[in-house]
C-alpha cells in the first residue's frame, strides 16, 4: 500500500510539471544532479543518510547510477561520512561541518535524514531539485537546492534552512554548499589581492589538509581576497583541456570556501557565509535562505568553462546582459573635487565631440554645510553644492541633453562622513561601537543597512535623484569602507543579536536594491568598490556591469581584465582610459576597448592627432562592440606565461571576429613576434580576412589585408600580428569571405 501511495503522489507532481519522491526505507534513493556533459551523483545509505557517491560524465544507462557506490571501499569510523551530501556537526560527524546549530534547548547536535526530494522543469534548458533533509529528533529542516541549466553547464546551489522549535535556534554555521570529488589529484587556482592589485591568481596543488579561503572585512568584501575560484581536476589548469570547474559564492560579505583534502585524498568543498561574528538567531517557522554557489563544470578546460558561464550570465543573471551599454566619459581625473558649474558643462562638449554617449559626473558634487571637496567631509548629505552647482543638476542634465550627451552620476549611499549633517542628526544609523573610538576607511564609516529606516534612506537618495531629474541615464554606486567595531545600535534596540549584524546589513542592502529595480528596472547602475571590492553574481542582479580596479595601468588592466575573464562577460566590465601608465594613447584605448569603453581623461587637453585617433577608435567600437559584448571569447595566449598577451571575441555565426594583441613584457627588446597567434573559435570552412583596425593616423599597418584565409588555417597555422617595440598594440579584424 505504501508503494502504491507514493507511486500515486508522483503521478499528481509529474502532471502538475515537477517529479516528487518520498523516501522509502527499503530502498536507497538515487538523485541524479545532471548538466548536458557532468552529473552530480547522491545517494541515500542505509542509515537514510544522503552521500554524494559521484561526479563526472553522466552515464548512457542511467539505471547503473545505482550500482556506482559499491565501487568504493571507505572506512569512515575516524571522521564520520566525508561524503555527506549536507554535513551536520554534533552527532556522528567529526569532520568540517556544513552545518552547526544550538537548538532552542541549549543542544547542540543535529542529524539530518532524506525525507523527500522533487524535480521541477522551468523550462526546457532549466530544472530545479530540491532534497528536503529532518532531524529525526528536533523539528529543524534543511532543504538542499540545485538549479541547473543543462546546456550551459551551470549549476546554482544554495540552502534553506527553518524550524519548528519554541524559541529562536542559533544557527552557527550555515553553509551554501557542500560538495564531494574523488578524483588522484586537485588543483586549486584563488585570486588574492589588494588596493590596485586586485585579482591575482594562485595555483597550487590541494594536499592532505584544510585550504581556506575567506573575507572578514563586511563590505567591499574582495579587497583582501576573491570568492571566485578555479579547481582542476588531475592536472593543473589548461584553457582548453581537461576537467575543471570555475566557480563563485554569489555573496556581497563575508564568505568563507574550505577546500579540504580528506583522508582519502578526495577533496571536500564547503563554501558559504563566514559564520566569524555571525551566530545566527533564526526565529520559529521563518526561512534562511543561503547565498548561491554558482559553478561552471567543463571537460574541455577553463575556456569552455568560461564561455559557458559568460552566456549563462548574459542571458540569466546580469540586469540587461544581453542589451547595450553607454559609452562615458567621466570627469574625475580631469577635475577631481574641484570642478564648478562652468567646467562640467565644457566637459559635455569634449563628451560631444569623442562620440561617447554619456558624461558621468563623479564625487563632489553634494554638500553645503560640510561641502565635498575632499574625502574628509559631505557623505551622506546628498544635496546639490549650491556654490559648486548654483542651477542644480536638474540644469546639468538637460544642459548635457542638449549638447547631444546622456547625463550620469556618481553616489556613495551606503557610507558617511563623521563630517557630515546626517552623522550629526542620526549617529544611530551609523555602525560603531559607542564605547569604543572610531576607526575610518577613507574618512567614513558605514551606515547600518540592517536598519529599515536606514533603508528607506539609501532608496530614497536615488528615488529623489530621478523623481527630481526623470532623463537621469546613468548611476555609479560606490561603496569604499570597511566595517570596523561592528555594533547595530538598531538589533540592541530590538533585541536582536548583535552576530546578525554582518548577515543583515547585506539583507537590507539587497532590500534597497529590489526596491530601486521593482521602480527603475532599466536604468543602467554601475557596481564600485575603490576598485573590484565588489563583483558578484547576487549584486549583479541589480547592476549592469562593475569597475573590476582602480589601477588603469593598461599593462597591469591586461592582467586584470583576463583573470576576471575566467568569471565575467566582458559586457560587465567597465574599462576606461586614463592618464596612467607610460604606453600610448593608442595602447591604452586598445586595452579598455576589450569590454565596456570608458574615458576618464582631459579630452579637451589632447593634441590634433590623439583626438582624431579617439574619435576613430570609438567609431570602430561602435562597429564591433557587440562582439565584444556578446560573442564568445577565446584566450589564445597568456600574458602571465609569455611576452605577449592575445585574447579574440567571435560572433555567434563566426562571421566576424575581433583579436586585440598586446606586448606585455619588454625585457629582452622583443623586434618582433616570432611565432603566429593561433585563433579559436572560427569556422573551419569558411573563408577569412584579417584587417588591422585602430591604426594612430600616419601609421601604416605593417600587414597586409587581401591574403583570404581559411578558418582552418587559423585555429592551426595562426596568424602573425607583428607585435614589436613600434607595435605594441595590434587589433586585428577577421571578416568572413562570401
Amino acid at each position: 500500500m505504501k508503494k502504491e501511495r507514493v507511486r500515486y503522489l508522483n503521478r499528481i507532481m509529474l502532471f502538475c510539471g515537477f517529479i516528487l519522491v518520498i523516501a522509502d526505507a527499503s530502498a536507497q534513493t538515487i538523485i541524479p544532479i545532471a548538466t548536458e556533459n557532468n552529473v552530480l551523483l547522491m545517494q541515500t545509505d542505509s542509515n537514510n543518510r544522503l552521500r554524494t557517491v559521484y561526479f563526472g560524465k553522466p552515464l548512457e544507462n542511467e539505471s547503473e547510477y545505482k550500482i556506482v557506490a559499491a565501487n568504493y571501499n571507505y572506512d569512515e569510523s575516524n571522521a564520520g561520512i566525508y561524503n555527506s551530501a549536507y554535513t551536520p556537526a554534533g552527532t556522528w560527524n567529526l569532520s568540517e561541518p556544513a552545518i552547526q546549530v544550538k537548538h532552542a534547548d541549549g543542544n547542540p547536535s543535529l542529524e539530518l535524514k532524506y525525507v523527500s526530494h522533487k524535480k521541477e522543469k522551468i523550462d526546457v534548458n532549466t530544472s530545479v531539485t530540491s532534497i528536503l533533509l529532518k532531524d529525526p529528533v528536533y523539528p529543524f529542516e534543511v532543504t538542499l537546492f540545485y538549479k541547473v541549466w543543462e546546456k550551459e553547464n551551470i549549476i546554482e546551489q544554495w540552502t534553506e534552512i527553518k524550524h519548528k522549535e519554541k524559541k529562536a535556534v542559533v544557527l552557527q554555521k550555515y553553509a551554501s554548499a557542500n560538495l564531494y570529488f574523488a578524483n588522484k589529484d586537485f588543483y586549486l587556482t584563488s585570486f588574492q589581492g589588494e588596493y590596485l592589485k586586485e585579482m591575482q591568481p594562485a595555483e597550487t596543488k590541494l594536499l592532505q589538509g584544510m585550504r581556506t579561503i575567506d573575507s572578514k572585512l563586511g563590505t567591499r568584501a574582495m579587497l583582501l581576497q576573491t570568492p571566485n575560484f578555479i579547481v582542476s581536476f588531475g592536472k593543473p589548469a589548461s584553457e582548453n583541456e581537461g576537467t575543471v570547474m570555475l566557480g563563485q559564492l554569489a555573496w556581497s560579505s563575508n564568505f568563507k570556501l574550505d577546500f579540504e583534502i580528506d583522508s582519502h585524498k578526495n577533496l571536500r568543498l564547503i563554501a558559504g557565509i563566514n559564520p566569524f561574528a555571525s551566530e545566527y538567531a533564526l526565529a520559529p517557522n521563518e526561512t534562511f535562505k543561503t547565498p548561491s554557489l554558482i559553478y561552471a563544470l567543463s571537460n574541455n578546460g577553463t575556456g569552455e568553462a568560461s564561455r559557458n558561464l559568460h552566456d549563462w550570465a548574459r542571458k540569466y543573471r546580469i540586469l540587461d546582459g544581453q542589451g547595450e551599454r553607454l559609452t562615458l566619459l567621466n570627469n574625475w581625473e580631469a577635475t577631481y573635487f574641484n570642478f564648478d558649474e562652468n567646467k562640467i558643462k565644457a566637459l559635455f562638449k569634449d563628451a560631444k565631440d569623442l562620440g561617447v554617449d554619456m558624461f558621468l559626473l563623479d564625487d563632489g558634487w553634494f554638500g553645503n554645510k560640510y561641502p565635498r571637496n575632499n574625502d574628509n567631509a559631505g557623505l551622506g548629505d546628498w544635496q546639490e553644492n549650491k556654490k559648486k552647482l548654483p542651477s542644480g543638476l536638474g540644469y546639468l542634465v538637460k544642459e548635457a541633453k542638449t549638447e547631444g550627451v546622456k547625463f550620469g552620476i556618481w553616489i556613495e549611499p551606503e557610507m558617511v562622513n563623521p563630517k557630515s549633517e546626517l552623522y550629526e542628526k542620526h549617529l544611530d544609523w551609523v555602525i560603531r561601537q559607542p564605547e569604543r573610538p572610531e576607526i575610518y576607511y577613507r574618512n567614513q564609516m558605514v551606515l547600518d543597512l540592517s536598519n529599515p529606516e536606514v533603508q528607506d534612506f539609501v532608496f530614497g537618495i536615488v528615488d529623489d535623484l530621478f523623481v527630481k531629474n526623470p532623463e537621469l541615464a546613468f548611476i555609479k554606486w560606490d561603496c569604499n569602507a570597511v566595517i570596523y567595531n561592528a555594533y547595530s545600535a538598531y538589533l540592541n534596540k530590538k533585541g536582536i543579536p548583535q552576530s546578525n549584524l554582518y548577515v543583515d546589513y547585506v539583507k537590507g542592502l539587497y532590500k534597497v536594491l529590489q526596491r530601486i529595480r521593482a521602480k527603475y528596472p532599466k536604468v543602467p547602475m554601475m557596481l564600485c568598490s575603490g576598485g573590484g571590492g565588489r563583483g558578484d553574481y547576487e549584486f549583479l542582479k541589480y547592476f549592469t556591469e562593475f569597475w573590476p580596479s582602480d589601477d588603469t595601468e593598461p599593462v597591469e588592466r591586461i592582467f586584470l581584465q583576463w583573470d576576471y575573464s575566467y568569471f565575467f562577460p566582458s559586457i560587465a566590465i567597465d574599462n576606461h582610459v586614463t592618464d596612467w601608465g607610460k604606453q600610448s594613447l593608442k595602447f591604452r584605448v586598445d586595452v579598455a576597448s576589450m569590454g565596456k569603453l570608458g574615458f576618464d581623461i582631459v579630452a579637451g587637453k589632447l593634441d590634433a592627432n590623439d583626438k582624431i585617433f579617439c574619435k576613430q577608435a570609438i567609431s570602430n567600437y561602435n562597429t564591433f562592440k557587440d562582439i565584444v559584448w556578446h560573442g564568445n571569447m577565446f584566450r589564445l595566449v597568456n600574458p602571465h606565461e609569455n611576452d605577449i598577451a592575445a585574447l579574440m571575441y567571435v560572433n555567434e555565426n563566426k562571421s566576424k571576429a575581433i583579436v586585440f594583441n598586446y606586448l606585455v613584457n619588454n625585457r629582452f627588446s622583443i623586434t618582433a613576434t616570432k611565432r603566429p597567434v593561433v585563433f579559436n573559435g572560427l569556422d573551419p570552412k569558411k573563408k577569412y580576412t584579417v584587417k588591422e583596425i585602430n591604426l594612430y593616423p600616419g601609421v601604416v599597418s605593417t600587414l597586409s589585408s587581401d591574403k583570404i584565409f581559411t578558418g582552418d588555417f587559423l585555429m592551426k597555422a595562426g596568424f602573425n600580428p607583428n607585435v614589436t617595440l613600434q607595435r605594441t598594440s595590434v587589433v586585428l579584424e577577421i571578416s568572413e569571405v562570401k
